[in-house]
């Protein structure tokens, strides 16, 4: 079949199994060279090529609602729904995006990238739906690792609570992004291994039906019967506890099993758990064999060989840096605990699991939860490390403020993927997290400019005894500097010049440093002498040192990878109303007040006005008003 025609899942319904395992082997082989090229999500969707299908031919999209939890498995939906034709610009600037869209296409009726929050979803489009009386069928897909989280199990808990119609179908293929935790995983372990209860129970009930009543006892001690059958066949009935009827495990690349599972499910009343085995990477060796989870989301690849087509780089991954200096740090500190959110291999923490198995701790997607265990830990006198991606930080947002600075605990948090992160767009940008933490009370928050004063700042954040401490790094790789062979602690709240000059100041930090070297070095060709500041520590401000700038009268821009409302510019004219300085003259430049979507970091630098030339622009602007100033005094 040409994939590139499709443009509705209509044609599905007049397929037989055999065309359709067809179809299901040239949509592998479609993603498999695709995603080659642009790299993606490859292992989540080459698991859910059946289920996608299946539901597909079963339910009528976009009456009935697929919501895909985290949506990175929704590429198969996405060829399904006619976009086969715009996989080449996939996860790139102005192409498709590697999530739901639902400006994209009617059939992406939710939009996400962060995990669990499907349930909750599809219960409001439930209640919905029953308000206003129609009959669509709601089916939240939501994998065994997204399961675990928080909000997932309070929609649980709400859904078995209101008996409402929905079909929740669960992807378990026993990973998320890393190998799955906790005892809920291991509830699902019991289930792949009970077989398929409810055929049972259900042919049970005929039975007893169909017998006559022999004085009634029969017939009253059914229920009962059928109860018992459920403790028997089920280890623990968790999902049947709660109000759901379960149904599997199931066959999620049988399309026979499939089709009479959902055929089962859409006849159910009241909320239906659709429980399906899958295989991640299901049809690609490389993908299917990965026990780490290496190939959930991935960079282009050769696929004769696996081997993925890495970009030059000079220094080491920042997650790496980071979390290797976390690691020599607690060879010498027993207090020292690594806690990750089920993010152990992006934030390089394999190494420290290795070393200290008894002090690694990964919690499954539960951020409020590692926050707050993190904060327990801190109370007892030992010095936790939280890793943490900067956008999943965003979910921990309440157990920063109430239980960790609240209570001015040492908690060090290592925020990755701080900044703009590229392909997976707008759900993941890391460019929040300075606004929503500079306003909190008792918080450090520092950018190193190189990874050598990154591990200097890893170093002075595991020494540091007065509260929390959060340490943001990018992305990526360093630059490649020379490595210091001896740690040190930098002063809290200290910044340092990296470039002299008496006609404007730059502050900034991080990424956006070196941008700032080169506009300063471009105005020095122009007769102009740009003193360029590393403001590595954004909150405290190096109080001194803006006393100085502001007292010689020169204009300040700064310029963050990160929104400007709140932001680290807010804290400079924050400080210049608190200290009368009204005559300086102060501009900002950072993320705009919108969301960012997806494509390179240089794109999108480029399209919001962040390049070494709008920072020369902007300083030209600047300059006049300066001279007019010095005229007028």
């Amino acid at each position: 079949m040409d994939l590139l025609s499709i443009k509705d899942p209509r044609f599905l319904k007049k397929l037989s199994i055999n065309e359709l395992e067809k179809l299901s082997a040239e949509i592998r082989q479609f993603l498999i060279e695709k995603l080659s090229e642009t790299g993606g999500h490859i292992g989540p969707n080459l698991g859910v090529v059946e289920l996608t299908i299946a539901l597909h031919k079963v339910f009528e999209s976009p009456k009935d609602k697929f919501i895909w939890d985290v949506g990175h498995q929704s590429y198969v939906h996405k060829i399904l729904t006619g976009r086969a034709n715009e996989f080449d610009t996939l996860r790139q600037y102005k192409g498709l995006c590697g999530f739901p869209k639902r400006n994209e296409s009617e059939h992406d009726v939710w939009e996400t990238g962060h995990s669990s929050t499907s349930l909750s979803a599809a219960m409001g489009m439930v209640i919905a739906r029953d308000l206003k009386k129609t009959k669509e069928h709601i089916i939240p897909i939501i994998g065994d690792g997204a399961l675990t989280g928080g909000m997932a199990l309070e929609a649980l808990n709400h859904i078995g609570h209101e008996k409402k119609d929905i079909i929740v179908v669960l992807n378990d293929n026993e990973m998320s992004i890393a190998p799955n935790v906790g005892a809920l995983h291991n509830v699902l372990g019991r289930l792949r291994t009970a077989g398929k209860y409810h055929w049972v129970k259900d042919e049970l009930e005929y039975l007893l039906k169909k017998i006559p009543a022999v004085g009634g006892k029969l017939a009253s001690t059914a229920e009962r019967v059928k109860d018992s059958l459920k403790y028997m066949l089920v280890s623990g009935v968790f999902f049947e506890e709660l109000g759901f009827t379960y149904l599997g495990p199931i066959d999620g690349h049988n399309y026979e099993d499939l089709f009479e599972n959902l055929q089962y499910a859409k006849k159910t009343s009241g909320p239906v758990l659709f429980h399906v085995i899958t295989k991640k990477g299901k049809g690609y060796q490389p993908a299917e064999t990965d026990t780490i989870g290496t190939w959930h989301g991935t960079g282009p690849y050769k696929i004769e060989t696996g081997d993925f087509v890495k970009p030059k780089v000079v220094g080491p991954a920042w997650s790496k840096l980071v979390s290797e200096t976390v690691r020599k740090l607690a060879r010498e500190d027993e207090r020292i605990v690594a806690i990750t959110p089920a993010m152990p291999v992006g934030s390089k923490l394999e190494a420290f699991a290795e070393e200290f198995p008894d002090r690694m701790f990964d919690v499954g997607i539960a951020e409020q939860h590692a926050a707050t265990m993190a904060a327990g830990l801190a109370t007892q006198n030992m010095k936790p490390f939280l890793a943490i991606y900067s956008t999943f930080l965003q979910r921990a947002y309440d157990q920063v403020v109430h239980d960790i600075c609240r209570q001015n605990l040492n908690v060090f948090i290592g925020i990755d993927r701080a900044g703009l992160v590229g392909a997976d767009g707008e759900t993941h940008q890391g460019v929040f997290d300075i606004a929503f933490l500079r306003h909190l009370p008792n918080m450090v928050i520092m950018m190193a400019k190189d990874e050598n004063e990154g591990q200097h700042l890893v170093n002075t954040a595991l020494k540091y005894n007065d509260g929390p401490i959060a340490l943001r790094y990018p992305r990526g790789n360093g630059i490649g500097v020379k490595m210091d062979e001896e740690l040190k602690e930098i002063p809290i709240g200290t910044w340092e010049v990296l470039r002299e000059g008496s006609d404007a100041v730059i502050l900034t930090f991080g990424t956006t440093i070196e941008m700032a070297m080169e506009a300063a070095e471009i105005m020095a060709k122009q007769g102009k002498a740009i003193r360029v500041v590393n403001a590595r520590f954004i909150k405290p401000l190096d109080d001194q040192m803006l006393h100085e700038i502001f007292t010689e009268q020169i204009p300040v821009l700064t310029i963050e990878e990160a929104v400007l409302q709140g932001g680290f510019g807010s804290s400079i004219l924050e400080f210049a109303q608190e200290h009368n300085y009204h005559q300086s003259l102060i501009s900002r430049m950072g993320i705009p007040d919108r969301f960012i979507e997806h494509g390179s970091v240089s794109k999108l630098l480029e399209e919001i006005g962040m390049t070494k030339e709008d920072v020369v622009a902007q300083l030209r602007a600047m300059m006049p008003e300066k001279e007019k100033r010095v005229l007028r005094s």
